[in-house]
Order: structure tokens, then C-alpha cells, then sequence
């Protein structure tokens, strides 16, 4: 018992990465911190993307139902949703094309679409603006803690011919410090793969749903200039 104690202790993270080479020590140390700043980035966006699904439901629905589109505007349309920017981009567009006293119908159709889209793309590119992070993880990291382990293993290779042993006791120690590099690299890579693709499909639906938004507004200002004649 007392030996399968001394093994286990040999064979744990903290004596791995203890006994391992400087080099692979950096490895282990620099993949540790990306799987932390992984998680960090991964529990930020999901709160962030909660909450803009949330609160640009319960905007689009009041708006929706309101029927005084300048009132709404002037109370709501100033925060920072991604359907409050789109409404202001709108809004803002139509004011400026509907200031003079001739009225181009179709330059202000296309002029408030562009705008709108223009809205709808700046707030897609903020909420995505983190996931370039968890897809440089997750493509990076494996092959990181594939370099520890070769660097690694090399070095057992070094120690094997110096001590003229190739027993499994000489040899099991370097090839697990060697191993746990690639673990590493796998446990930081692993999770940002699978946030940045959920991630992914969320904003493209968030993406989908102010689309939608800008385009129901785009035809209720539409119709408004029918009813200017």
C-alpha cells in the first residue's frame, strides 16, 4: 500500500508538472492559464448573450405594441440593445430623409434598409467579438501541448541513453510529464470548441431575430411614406 501511495504521488498533476523540463513547465503553464482565460470568456458570453436575448424580446414586443413610434424612441431608443441601436439607426435615417420639403420615396426605402442592416452587422460583430479568442484556443492549444509532449519525450530519450536503463521505472516518469502536456493542450481545447460553436449558433440567431426587427420596421416606415403620399 505504502508503494502504490508513493506511485500515485509521483504520477499527480502538481509532481508532473514539478518534475517536468522548464520548457515543458512553460507549455503546462501557459495552457493552464488559456483553459482559465477560456472559462472566464466562455461564463462572460453566455450571461451576455442571456441577457441580449432577454432584453431585445421584451424591447421588440413594447415596441411592437406601442403606437406612438417617436414616444417610444425618445423614452427606449437610446439604450444599448443591439434593437435599441437598430431602432436608432432607423429613426435616425428617417429623420434625416424626411427633413426636406421633397420626399425621394425610393432613395429613402433604400437609405433606411442600408442603415438598419449596417445597425444589425455592428451589433453582431460586438457580440461576437470574443469567440475569435475560444477559436485561437481551440485550434492552438492541442498543437501547443503537442510540442510539450515531443520536447518532453525527447528528453526522457536523453535521460534513457545517459542512464543506460530502459527500465519502466526510468522511463514511465518522462513520458507521463510528457503526456500531460497533451492533456492539457486537450482540456483547454475542448471546451472553447464547443462554446465558440453554440456561441456561434446563438448569434447567428440573435443575428436572425434584429434582421427580422429591422425588417418589420423598414415596412412600417415604408407604409409611412405611402400614407405622406
Amino acid at each position: 500500500m505504502a508503494r502504490l501511495t508513493a506511485s500515485t504521488d509521483i504520477m499527480s498533476p502538481v509532481a508532473l508538472f514539478m518534475q517536468a523540463d522548464i520548457v515543458v513547465k512553460v507549455v503546462m503553464a501557459g495552457l493552464v492559464l488559456a483553459s482559465i482565460w477560456t472559462w472566464a470568456i466562455i461564463f462572460a458570453q453566455w450571461l451576455r448573450m442571456r441577457r441580449a436575448l432577454r432584453d431585445n424580446e421584451a424591447f421588440e414586443r413594447d415596441f411592437w405594441k406601442s403606437e406612438d413610434i417617436d414616444a417610444f424612441y425618445e423614452a427606449r431608443g437610446k439604450g444599448d440593445l443591439p434593437s435599441a441601436k437598430v431602432l436608432a439607426a432607423g429613426v435616425a435615417e428617417w429623420r434625416r430623409s424626411t427633413a426636406g420639403k421633397r420626399v425621394d420615396k425610393e432613395g429613402t426605402r433604400s437609405r433606411l434598409a442600408v442603415a438598419m442592416h449596417s445597425a444589425v452587422a455592428a451589433e453582431t460583430d460586438k457580440l461576437a467579438s470574443r469567440l475569435n479568442i475560444l477559436a485561437t484556443v481551440g485550434s492552438v492549444a492541442p498543437f501547443v501541448g503537442l510540442f510539450g509532449t515531443v520536447w518532453g519525450i525527447m528528453r526522457s530519450f536523453t535521460d534513457i541513453a545517459g542512464a543506460q536503463n530502459t527500465s519502466l521505472a526510468v522511463v514511465a516518469p518522462g513520458i507521463a510529464e510528457a503526456l500531460f502536456a497533451t492533456a492539457l493542450g486537450l482540456f483547454a481545447a475542448i471546451p472553447a470548441v464547443i462554446a465558440y460553436n453554440r456561441f456561434s449558433y446563438g448569434i447567428n440567431r440573435i443575428e436572425a431575430r434584429l434582421q427580422r426587427f429591422a425588417d418589420g420596421f423598414h415596412g412600417t416606415l415604408s407604409r409611412e411614406l405611402e400614407a405622406e403620399g
